[in-house]
Parts: C-alpha cells; structure tokens; sequence
C-alpha cells in the first residue's frame, strides 16, 4: 500500500524524536517539523486511523510496525542519500533538503543500486 509523502514524513519524524526521547507526544512533532498543532493532530488521527501509530490515554505515540516498517525505510533513504551527496560535494544543507525529496519519489530497485554503490565505494576506500 503507498502512502502519501506527507504521511512518510510524519512516521520518520516519530521514529527520530523517539530515538532522542523516551516518550513522543504531538507537541513534540509540532516543535520538531514546526507544523502547527491542529495540522499534526489532524494528520495523527489519521496515522492512527490507517494503522500506522497507536496513542495511549495520556497522547504517548508510538509506531505500530507497519509504521515503523515505513519510518525505518525512510529514515535510511534520508541518512545515505543526504550523506551520499555531501560526498559528492554538495553542501549540507542542500543535501538534507534534497534527500528528504528523494527518498519519497526513489525505486527500491534505484535506492539498493545507489546503497550497493555506495557501500563499495566505502570499502575501496578502507
């Protein structure tokens, strides 16, 4: 099932708060995306409507596994395509802003061509 890049964006989100703080609240993902708060809590009903997060009682969210399937995938598209391009010389910045478009709109077969690739690279280097 695909699911909207807005929505890939959020589960990603989630997963980088919750490996920074043990517990991951809305308002948490409203100070890190700078969303405001009907917008997060609008796209969080929806997270949990198709299955993707759970909340508790006391608005604690975490990641039910088919999100965290979509949270991890994206997440490592976002680290080695951000860090793939600052190798190739393209400044920081503009490598996580264009990482964080790619990593949506990439195949799978195109993202482990680029991994394979890079790996290596890694490893004539070493």
């Amino acid at each position: 099932m695909k699911i909207q890049e807005s929505a890939e964006n959020y589960l990603e989100t989630i997963l980088m708060i919750s490996e920074q703080k043990a517990q991951v609240r809305s308002i948490d993902i409203v100070n890190k995306l700078e969303f405001s708060k009907p917008s997060v809590s609008i796209a969080m009903k929806n997270l949990r409507e198709n299955g993707y997060i759970r909340m508790d009682k006391d608005g604690y969210i975490t990641l039910t596994d088919s999100g965290r399937s979509i949270a991890e995938t994206m997440y490592e598209r976002h680290k080695l395509l951000s860090q793939w391009l600052m190798r190739l010389g393209v400044d920081e910045q503009t490598a996580i802003e264009d990482a964080c478009r790619m990593e949506h709109v990439i195949s799978t077969k195109s993202f482990e061509a680029i991994k394979c690739h890079a790996q290596n690279a890694k490893q004539d280097k070493n």
